[in-house]
């Protein structure tokens, strides 16, 4: 005489566990993608498919104001606007420490070259390496 079981065990996998997992990846990947922005100015950048592996420890913005026909600079996406006069001195005290001395340029697509080549002359004077910030197509 065979003794059956009342109750049978049934080879099912829960995967509510697992969706609470992806959902909480998820959110948090967006928020932690959305604290990575290294420039706070809203900046148009020119596109480009090139992609560069140094990355430059400060950031040097040129913001233009058409209607007023006007350039601000800002230096490490602070809203405070400096001089340009004032530029060369601070990216000096910024990157005295550093062994590679490299700052990027974000400029908007309607900044004349005049003035980004400024910028590079300043880093050709100091002997800096220069990046020059686009968007990806």
């Amino acid at each position: 005489m065979a003794i059956k079981r009342k109750t049978k065990a049934e080879p099912a996998f829960s995967m509510s566990s697992m969706t609470d997992i992806v959902f909480l990846l998820l959110i948090f990947f967006l928020v932690t993608s959305t604290l990575i922005n290294p420039n706070a100015l809203k900046l148009l950048l020119p596109k480009s498919t090139n992609q560069i592996s140094t990355k430059a420890s400060v950031s040097v913005s040129i913001k233009h104001y058409p209607e007023r026909g006007t350039f601000s600079y800002h230096i490490n996406g602070d809203e405070t606007p400096v001089p340009f006069s004032e530029i060369e001195p601070d990216l000096q005290r910024l990157l005295q420490d550093s062994d590679d001395p490299t700052f990027s340029i974000y400029a908007d697509k309607t900044v004349p070259i005049e003035e980004v080549v400024n910028l590079m002359n300043i880093a050709k004077r100091n002997k800096y390496k220069v990046i020059l910030a686009t968007s990806p197509e």
